[in-house]
């Protein structure tokens, strides 16, 4: 299973803004130089995670972007949804006769099941775990 390198950039984004002083916001230019981006590209990035609703763009001299959810409620699923959507990985798409016999493609059920555990697991991954990692880390 592979994302896309948004998805990747996303949360070491979300990462770095949950580890942000609250009330602080981020410059695009400060998070694009940090993981050797084109502020451009990231912007892309970013706007689609305002659009779900995870960070908020603030406007002005001193703006940039800030975390808007509670970082304990924030899942690496919600970041990858926000970047990937919430389409399925895997979709039937042969139509031969011995490979769909029956109504259901035995292989995107499998696919399925294989997908629906990975989600249940990254639903339970949540940025502020890494961040709190991160943290203790460098208080060492």
């Amino acid at each position: 299973m592979k994302y896309s390198k948004a998805t990747n950039y996303a949360l070491h984004t979300m990462v770095y803004l949950t580890l942000t002083p609250k009330g602080k916001s981020i410059g695009v230019e400060q998070l694009a130089k940090m993981q050797n981006l084109s502020p451009t590209y990231l912007s892309k990035i970013l706007t689609k995670l305002v659009k779900a609703g995870l960070i908020e763009s603030n406007p002005g001299v001193n703006g940039g972007y800030s975390i808007v959810r509670q970082s304990h409620d924030m899942s690496f699923l919600d970041v990858i949804y926000a970047i990937e959507g919430k389409t399925t990985f895997f979709s039937c798409s042969l139509e031969h006769e011995q490979l769909s016999r029956n109504e259901d493609c035995l292989i995107e059920n499998v696919m399925f099941k294989a997908e629906e555990k990975m989600k249940n697991e990254l639903n339970k991954k949540y940025i502020i775990d890494i961040a709190k990692q991160i943290k203790s880390k460098n208080e060492l």
